[in-house]
């Protein structure tokens, strides 16, 4: 079990759900850009309305196939006007999406309490200095800056748990730490540096990592992303992000039943309704 924020996830605890706040145009799913303080007004009141356990706010889009790099100037623009645009109209907890050490302790002065680093730790080594004054909540993905061979199962374990090395080396309380196996993060090319390179099939590999979190978790709770994702769209032959919401919760369930804590969506209600019906027919959860 651990904590995202004031949040208590895993062990006997609901699945949670966190709502998808882009401020970023560059990403690839267009109806979660919010940009305008009405709009990310309207859309917090929304995901709390519609069953939103927290809101994971994010600056720059990090899809491997874009070419989405922003300085960090504008990054923290968007994540800082975004933040505090969230904290006046509503208490969720927050999480901000970013690998840079600076984005992370402006976001943590504004008062947030989630970090949620896709690369693990190990995009910008001045991070962790920052965890260390800071001790904000974790969310930590599979990453590598090597090309990873061999068995992508044991592969993503071992990401993970590299991770979890550098936390202990600051004494680092682990009950604040939720783990993410980066599904569509490992790819054999990219335009942009936020993903791992392999060279066997991303399709198979994203589909292994879903079949087999119970063994991927451990003894962490782990948060899965698959929201109208590309494996999404290559089953169901869907080429717009905006047409896979289907497959989005048919994924999203097939997570839970696989022993998904969080599940991270753009599509809140839908999402909650999928995951209640996954957790009672499971015998998983009495409900959310």
């Amino acid at each position: 079990m651990a904590k995202l924020g004031n949040v208590s996830i895993g062990g006997k605890n609901p699945v949670k759900i966190m709502g998808i706040l882009n401020t970023s145009r560059e990403s690839f799913f267009k109806k979660s850009i919010k940009v305008s303080k009405k709009d990310i007004s309207n859309t917090i009141k929304e995901m709390e309305i519609d069953g939103a356990n927290i809101v994971d706010v994010g600056g720059m889009s990090t899809a491997p196939y874009l070419s989405t790099l922003v300085s960090e100037r504008v990054e923290l623009e968007r994540i800082s006007k975004a933040i505090k645009i969230i904290q006046n109209v509503s208490n969720i907890p927050i999480s901000v999406d970013t690998c840079r050490a600076n984005v992370v302790k402006s976001a943590l002065d504004l008062g947030v309490e989630i970090i949620n680093d896709i690369s693990g730790l190990k995009y910008d080594k001045k991070i962790i200095d920052v965890i260390s004054d800071y001790n904000p909540s974790l969310i930590l993905c599979a990453f590598d800056t090597k090309t990873v061979l061999g068995n992508q199962i044991y592969a993503a374990k071992n990401l993970l748990k590299q991770s979890i090395d550098i936390l202990n080396k600051i004494e680092f309380p682990l009950n604040k730490v939720v783990l993410d196996p980066a599904i569509g993060f490992f790819r054999s090319s990219g335009k942009g540096p936020f993903f791992t390179k392999i060279r066997s099939d991303w399709f198979k590999r994203d589909l292994q990592i879903l079949q087999n979190l119970n063994s991927i978790k451990q003894q962490y709770p782990i948060l899965i992303s698959v929201s109208n994702k590309s494996f999404i769209g290559k089953i169901i032959k869907k080429e717009d992000p905006s047409d896979r919401l289907f497959g989005s919760i048919a994924a999203e369930v097939i997570a839970v039943l696989n022993g998904a804590d969080v599940i991270r969506t753009h599509n809140v209600p839908e999402t909650k309704d999928a995951i209640l019906v996954a957790s009672q027919i499971s015998g998983r959860h009495k409900g959310l």
